[in-house]
Order: C-alpha cells, then sequence, then structure tokens
C-alpha cells in the first residue's frame, strides 16, 4: 500500500509542474491593483468604460484542447458573488484576447468562441463596480485550460452552470486578481 500511495505521488508531480507553468498575463490589469476606469462599468453609480482588459496566457499543459475566460468578483454582498464575464469555447490555438474582446454582441471574440450570460442577465463583459463605501473587491479573471474542444451552452444557462462545466473539464487555470474600490 506505502508503495502505491508513493507511485501515485510521483504521478501527480509532473501535472503540479505543468499547471504552474500556465500563466495569464495582461498590459492593463495587475494583480492587487486599482482596476482603471476604463474597464469599470457604464451603470449601477459607475461611469467607466466597460471595456474588458486586454489578456493573454502562455505554458498551458499538454491536452488543452480549448480555453475559457472568466470575470468573477468573490466579495459582491450576494453570498454567491458575481459572475461579471464569461467566453468559452476559444480554440486551442488562440493565446489572446484583445481589449475589448467582451463587447455584448461578441463580435471581438475569435472565431468559435461564445460568451455565456452573466449576472447582469445578458452576455457580454460587465466592468468592475462594487457598491460605494464596501472595502476593495477582488476581480478573479481566469483562463481556463479544458480536455474538451467545446462546451455546449446556450443564452438560458446561468453562469454557475458555466462554471461548474468549466471546473468537470479543467486541465489548468491561472489568473489575475486585480481590485475595485469606490
Amino acid at each position: 500500500m506505502f508503495r502505491t500511495l508513493i507511485l501515485a505521488s510521483l504521478c501527480l508531480v509532473p501535472l503540479s509542474v505543468l499547471a504552474a507553468d500556465f500563466q495569464l498575463h495582461s498590459s492593463e490589469i495587475e494583480s492587487g491593483k486599482q482596476i482603471a476606469d476604463k474597464h469599470v462599468l457604464v451603470g449601477s453609480g459607475c461611469e467607466g468604460g466597460n471595456r474588458s482588459p486586454e489578456l493573454s496566457w502562455s505554458g498551458e499543459p499538454a491536452g488543452t484542447k480549448s480555453f475559457a475566460v472568466t470575470m468573477y468578483d468573490s466579495d459582491a454582498p450576494t453570498g454567491s458573488g458575481w459572475w461579471h464575464w464569461s467566453v468559452v469555447n476559444i480554440p486551442g490555438d488562440v493565446h489572446k484576447l484583445d481589449s475589448d474582446a467582451g463587447r455584448k454582441d461578441g463580435s471581438n471574440l475569435p472565431a468559435g468562441a461564445a460568451q455565456g450570460r452573466t449576472d447582469f442577465a445578458g452576455p457580454g463583459y460587465g466592468g468592475a463596480c462594487p457598491p460605494p463605501g464596501d472595502l476593495a473587491h477582488n476581480y478573479h479573471f481566469k483562463v481556463w485550460a479544458l480536455s474538451v474542444d467545446r462546451l455546449t451552452i446556450d443564452g438560458e444557462m446561468s453562469a454557475a452552470q458555466i462554471g461548474y462545466m468549466l471546473n468537470v473539464n479543467s486541465i489548468a487555470s491561472a489568473e489575475i486578481v486585480p481590485i475595485s474600490k469606490r
């Protein structure tokens, strides 16, 4: 039994090493730093530009067939956070989303990619807009390396359902966690 545990542990090491190589980059957002106004929501008392930031990624593990990108506010006062954006079915040979890729009509997405419904009740990027006076909120921009070519989603599927599908099919993920406070 002890030998089995050691062998099982050794099999896991390469996966964790590969996952450590998977990184998300951006020239527009940075972990722990305030999100710029151009990425803040227009509405709900916020007056930003509502443009999704440029994102790129590298070092995905072998077996990655597609990617997804999400933005989630873990500090929203809802009891379950707030989904600001989800993009799935990004082809495995695509390693970047340009600034403003999150337009509601999907016109700036890579071919084949699709946006899911957010907690704003529709597709597209919805920028940061924490309640006034709250402590800084953490906004998790995450890229997911997936073991499948496509996820089957539709306009009625909740962000939580998409999150479940991402977790079930994820090989690795990487994130940048900027903040926002007003």
